[in-house]
């Protein structure tokens, strides 16, 4: 009982101040334009605002929803209110949310797992800020020769596929009963016709229902009967 009541008053405190930041957060982002427009007088105009938003809103918003639904169970409740207020999920915090709980050998729906994301994801957004702020303060006289070198430019177009393939090939390997059907399925899906440019949350939303839809019919038809992955 006393186990609960520490679990619950946790949650409850992780919601909280996940609401806290995360109004916060979205208040300072939009003081910052509030504020230049206050102090040159000039304002947008809203007919104009709400004709853009109404080509956008399909789109974004339900992006938003699906990167909820989707990145929720794997974050935990810490983790995925860090992750939103700081950003960069799919590319940098899923990542390492991931990575470290393999590392400590616990499942992200556990105690452990939700504990161990959070501190992963708070770690990250401290650790990117301050190697972004001495990135741009070292690089920024050579950031132009960097970026435009032609020896240097297919790297940058490598960075996101070498990270994902890296942490990919390790679950492929060690899980490759299970990851067989899905890796299939988001190669079928990436030969379609303008799949590539609907965004990383509609894909890997495709990829997660595959994966457990694939693992399911498996474990129904007993193709991971005794198998321990």
């Amino acid at each position: 009982m006393a186990k609960n009541k520490k679990q619950k008053s946790y949650i409850d405190s992780v919601h909280s101040w996940g609401r806290i930041s995360s109004v916060t957060a979205l208040c300072a982002l939009l003081m910052f334009p509030i504020a230049i427009c206050l102090y040159l007088n000039v304002f947008p105009d809203l007919n104009l605002i709400w004709k853009g938003l109404l080509k956008l809103i399909p789109t974004y918003w339900t992006v938003a929803v699906v990167e909820v639904i989707v990145y929720t169970p794997m974050l935990g409740a810490g983790g995925t209110y860090l992750s939103f207020v700081t950003g960069n999920i799919a590319n940098l915090k899923l990542p390492c949310a991931i990575n470290a709980m393999e590392g400590a050998k616990v499942k992200a729906n556990s105690e452990e797992g939700e504990v161990i994301s959070t501190i992963a994801i708070a770690a990250s957004s401290i650790v990117t800020t301050v190697i972004l702020a001495i990135g741009v303060i070292a690089f920024a006289p050579f950031l132009d020769s960097f970026t435009k070198s032609p020896l240097l430019q297919p790297a940058f177009k490598m960075v996101l596929p070498a990270l994902f393939g890296a942490l990919g090939a390790g679950y492929f390997i060690k899980h490759w009963r299970i990851s067989f059907f899905p890796i299939i399925i988001m190669v079928v899906t990436l030969l379609i016709p303008g799949m590539g440019e609907t965004g990383a949350s509609t894909l890997l939303f495709i990829g997660i229902v595959a994966s457990v839809g694939g693992a399911l019919a498996m474990h129904k038809i007993g193709w991971l009967d005794n198998v321990k992955d």
